[in-house]
């Protein structure tokens, strides 16, 4: 007993079934010899009335062939349109022949080319790998759907192309901060180590610049499994909708780094209207919390910060606004990708760089948008609007970065 697997069955199913070429094939030469059958009847029917239709001869009427043979006139009639109906069906019928043999020929070379584009979609999607993703097909043919399509597949392996790159460049990043850390600790710890007359006190020392170095770690995957979260959220598809309020999340987040906004004797100004959503509380709390911690992080001595809720045409605003460092306008997009810290990249200053991607993923989690403003000396406001709690649920959304005239943040 021969068994045979689902796949060759599909393959079998594959090998039977019409390609588009042979139907298209099929259909134009059913429609050609549809037309040609039609007009072979016509033909038939019109020369057998114009023919039958003449004055009717009387019986008995005799007619003299070329011959010189006579015949009667109704049956020399009768015979005349016979032959001349049978003519015509036996010529027409081989015209039909003819013209649906060379027909379908054409159609069938006429329908391989204009389908060549698709096969050329076809072997560049079956060569496609993530290191051959510069290939395109580059259509040059005519402005027509093929085009369209060829069009429409080049732009999408440009998204690709970018996506890929984009992710490279992220783990790139991510590898580099991580390590940084863990090699501080190893160092710290081998030093520490192949010091024979170390004493307490070094041991001390070095304690703390683990502890250091392992809370920046910390940090960093928090913060990633945050970003990571958001992401997977984008476009509405959040796991936790519940009503909450961008307010009480600025009062949250400033009283939690209220002892270094004074450290730093920033004059804070607050005006919190309500400002409800409907949303996951936890990430909100996030979004508001590093856009405070980034005004006073990349704040200075004597600066200041502002604060604002509100909610204006259907939509909750928050402002977050502070004093600070000068950044070139061609850098306020950047700031937003990950590891981007106001004007320092990978530097180990400050922070991971994952602020304000995280605000902007919150955001697009929430079919929301978040642009920032540079402010006239230095500093930067920033503004982010989602959907208040009463307005019809947005399906999906992009966190758009606005172009502005300068920024200082990360």
């Amino acid at each position: 007993m021969t068994v045979y697997s689902g796949s060759a069955h599909r393959s079998l199913r594959l090998s039977l079934r019409p390609t588009l070429r042979l139907r298209l094939t099929l259909l134009n030469g059913i429609l050609l010899v549809g037309a040609g059958a039609i007009l072979v009847l016509l033909a038939w029917l019109l020369v057998s009335d114009a023919m039958g239709s003449g004055e009717a001869l009387r019986s008995g009427t005799r007619v003299m062939l070329e011959n010189g043979e006579t015949r009667d006139a109704v049956e020399w009639q009768s015979t005349l349109v016979s032959q001349a109906s049978q003519e015509v069906l036996v010529k027409g019928l081989v015209a039909l022949l003819a013209i649906g043999i060379i027909g379908t020929a054409g159609a069938y070379a006429v329908a391989g080319r204009a389908l060549r584009p698709l096969h050329a979609v076809t072997q560049t999607a079956r060569r496609l790998g993530e290191e051959t993703l510069d290939q395109r097909i580059r259509y040059s043919g005519a402005d027509d759907e093929v085009a369209e399509l060829a069009r429409t597949f080049d732009a999408m392996l440009d998204r690709l192309a970018g996506a890929f790159e984009s992710q490279k460049r992220f783990v790139a990043n991510a590898s580099h901060e991580l390590r940084t850390p863990l090699a501080v600790m190893r160092t710290e710890i081998d030093v520490t180590l192949s010091d024979d007359e170390a004493d307490v006190a070094e041991y001390r020392r070095m304690a703390k610049v683990v502890r250091n170095a392992s809370e920046r770690a910390n940090g960093l995957v928090d913060a990633l499994l945050v970003l990571a979260r958001s992401e997977a959220q984008s476009g509405r598809r959040l796991v936790r909708k519940v009503p909450a309020d961008l307010a009480i999340s600025v009062t949250n987040a400033l009283s939690a780094v209220r002892a270094e906004a004074e450290r730093l004797k920033l004059q804070v100004t607050t005006d919190l209207q309500p400002a409800s959503v409907v949303g996951d509380p936890s990430l909100l709390d996030r979004l508001a919390g590093n856009l405070i911690e980034n005004a006073i992080r990349y704040n200075h001595l004597l600066g200041s910060l502002w604060l604002r809720t509100s909610t204006v045409g259907g939509q909750a605003v928050l402002v977050v606004g502070n004093t600070g460092y000068e950044v070139e306008p061609a850098d306020v997009p950047g700031l937003f990708e990950p590891f981007r810290r106001g004007g320092w990249e990978r530097t180990g200053s400050r922070g991971s760089g994952l602020g304000l991607s995280i605000v902007r993923a919150v955001c697009d989690a929430h079919g929301g948008t978040v642009s920032a403003v540079a402010q006239d000396g230095g500093g930067l406001e920033v503004t982010v609007k989602l959907p208040t709690a009463d307005a019809t649920p947005v399906v999906a959304a992009t966190a758009a970065v606005k172009r502005a005239k300068g920024l200082g943040v990360g």
